[in-house]
This record gives structure tokens, C-alpha cells and sequence, in this order.
């Protein structure tokens, strides 16, 4: 059903909540994967890079026993250790099993799958060119995988630059949190350069990245401002904000309430807001109750559309799984 203008609906200020918002399918597996590691073994179990790019997932888990490392040498030899739901290197997967690491691997299929993609045209001698941000956790594990035949690019500045060994036999592949708009530009310059390249069978970019982008998009030209639930270091949380700023809507990314800036609502009566992909839903509900403090005492919902996707847990968890009688697994 169409949104009603805010003085149609007799509202004087209301919040456009978005939906779908939030954890997606893979955030859940890879934070479900430590819960019930830590509820299986006990602390500590440790972690390489954060399980996923938000703040207070993070804490939270550090505080249950989680230890966060950033490489594998700070691993005690013979631990248990959880690769993020980024992705890694085989290079890692190397370093894992010379330091005989009892590893779960808690990358979301999604990442899996493009890192699949990327040694398959490899062995098809391919050139790859992967689209994504440089110095991404998930685009340097994507590197790893065949590194003598990718090449990084971020803009169709660097496709311009591209110097390809056989301009015939390109592919491209893209990191799963992108923009789909940026995307879709970069694509079509790589089109025109190399005519016969190939992409993916199906889209790279996720489903949870693309719907998010979507609902702002939806909403652009009624809402006044955007607020993104999300860390600074979440790429999908960052693209919801330039989504929204290309739309020519204020948009701002909020770890949480507290770094709402007052001044922003000053003038607002339309707020929409959403939640990068690993952003807990209680943050949101936070916002809202801030927000409600602020004057905005209407609420109405807003879904493009319904999300059921689930991924089973990593497979080193095993028949453990099954042991548990009650978890938190949220």
C-alpha cells in the first residue's frame, strides 16, 4: 500500500521504519556459530577479525569469552579459532593447519560462493577483475584465492586503467556489500572496454545489500532525513547512507543513540530509518525510542519486501549442536 503524505495521514511527525532491516542470514550464522562455540567449549574461543563489522555485536561477544585477534599467530597452537563471516585466504586456511587450529568457519555462503566463482574462471584462464574496496575484509580474502590473475577495481577510473593480458578472456566478479547503483556503472564501463567479458552466473551482490537499498530508496522522496543503524566500518551500512544522500535525502550512519546529533531533527518530520546488515534489531528500537522522545510518536512500518532466507551453522560445530538444550542465539 502507497505511503499517505505525512498531512494526508494528519501526522505531524512519524518515522518511517524500514523493513527488511538489520541482521541478514549470514550475520546470524556467523554470530551463532561463536554463541554456541563458547556454549559448546568455553571460553575462550577466538575469533580472527570481528565475526562481523559491528560494534556492540562485537562487545557483546568479547565480554561472553570471545577473544578477537587480527592474524592467526595469536592463536595458541591447537585452539579453537572462527574465521568471520568475511572470508579468508587459503593462505590462512594454510597458516590454520600448520598451527593445527580447530577451525569453524563461519563465512557466509554468499562470500563463499564468489570466492568459488573466482577459482573456477581461474582455472578457465581468465583475467578477474573484482569489483570492491580496497583493504575490505572480505574483497582481501576474495584476492587471496588467486591473486597472480585478479585485478581491484573501485571506480571506472580504475577499469580506464586496467591493462589486461588477453582482453578476450575477462571476467568480473564483485564484493556482496556493494552499491548497486556504483555497480552497475562500473559494469557497464567494463562492458565497453572489454566486449566479451563475463560476470557471474547470478549477481554477487546479496540479497539482504540489494533489499535494504531498495527500501531507502523507496522512501527517498517522502522522508526528511535517514538514519543508518550500523558501524563506521560496515560497507553495506555505508552504501545504505549514499544510497540515501544520492536520492538527495540528509542521511547519517549511528553506531547507536547517542550519536544522533540533535540538530539533525531540528527540521525533520519525515525520519526514515534502517540498519545495516549487522546491526542488532535492539539498537533500532533504541533509535525509535529516542526518536519518540523527540516528538516522532507515529511509527508505520515499511516492507518491500519479505526475507526468509536461512544458512545452516558451519559443519565443524557437529553433532554438538544438538546437545544444547536452551541458547541465545540472538
Amino acid at each position: 500500500m502507497p505511503l499517505k503524505p505525512l498531512a494526508q495521514a494528519g501526522l505531524e511527525k512519524r518515522i518511517l521504519l524500514l523493513k527488511p532491516r538489520g541482521f541478514c542470514a549470514g550475520v546470524v550464522r556467523a554470530i551463532d556459530a561463536v554463541k554456541i562455540a563458547l556454549e559448546l567449549y568455553g571460553p575462550p574461543v577466538y575469533v580472527r577479525k570481528e565475526i562481523v563489522h559491528n560494534t556492540h555485536v562485537v562487545q557483546e561477544l568479547r565480554r561472553a569469552g570471545a577473544i578477537f585477534v587480527e592474524e592467526l599467530d595469536e592463536v595458541p597452537v591447537g585452539a579453537r579459532a572462527i574465521f568471520s563471516a568475511h572470508g579468508v585466504a587459503p593462505a590462512v586456511r594454510a597458516e590454520a593447519k600448520k598451527r593445527d587450529l580447530r577451525i569453524i568457519d563461519a563465512t557466509c555462503p554468499l562470500v563463499t560462493k564468489v570466492h568459488l566463482e573466482a577459482v573456477k574462471f581461474a582455472r578457465e584462464d581468465f583475467s578477474i577483475i573484482l569489483i570492491g574496496h580496497k583493504d575490505h575484509d572480505e574483497v582481501i580474502g576474495t584476492l587471496g584465492e588467486v591473486p597472480e590473475r585478479t585485478y581491484l577495481v573501485c571506480s571506472t577510473a580504475d577499469v580506464d586503467e586496467l591493462n589486461l593480458p588477453d582482453p578476450k578472456r575477462v571476467c568480473y566478479l564483485t564484493q556482496t556489500t556493494l552499491s548497486l547503483d556504483e555497480t552497475r556503472d562500473i559494469v557497464k564501463r567494463l562492458k565497453e572496454r572489454f566486449p566479451l567479458i563475463q560476470g557471474p552466473p547470478a549477481q554477487d551482490i546479496c540479497y539482504a545489500t540489494e533489499n535494504r537499498q531498495m527500501a531507502v530508496k523507496e522512501v527517498a522522496q517522502i522522508c526528511d532525513l535517514l538514519l543508518v543503524v550500523g558501524s563506521q566500518n560496515s560497507s553495506n551500512s555505508q552504501r545504505l547512507v549514499e544510497v540515501g544522500e544520492n536520492a538527495g535525502v540528509e542521511a547519517h550512519l549511528v553506531n547507536d543513540r547517542r550519536e544522533v546529533e540533535p540538530r539533525w531533527l531540528e527540521q525533520a518530520n519525515e525520519v526514515a530509518l534502517t540498519a545495516g546488515a549487522s546491526a542488532p534489531e535492539y539498537l533500532v528500537q533504541d533509535l525509535v525510542a529516542f526518536l519518540r522522545e523527540q516528538g516522532f510518536q507515529h511509527v508505520e512500518e515499511v516492507e518491500l519486501v519479505e526475507e526468509d532466507v536461512r544458512f545452516s551453522l558451519p559443519g565443524e560445530l557437529g553433532q554438538g549442536v544438538a546437545s544444547l538444550t536452551s541458547i541465545s542465539l540472538r
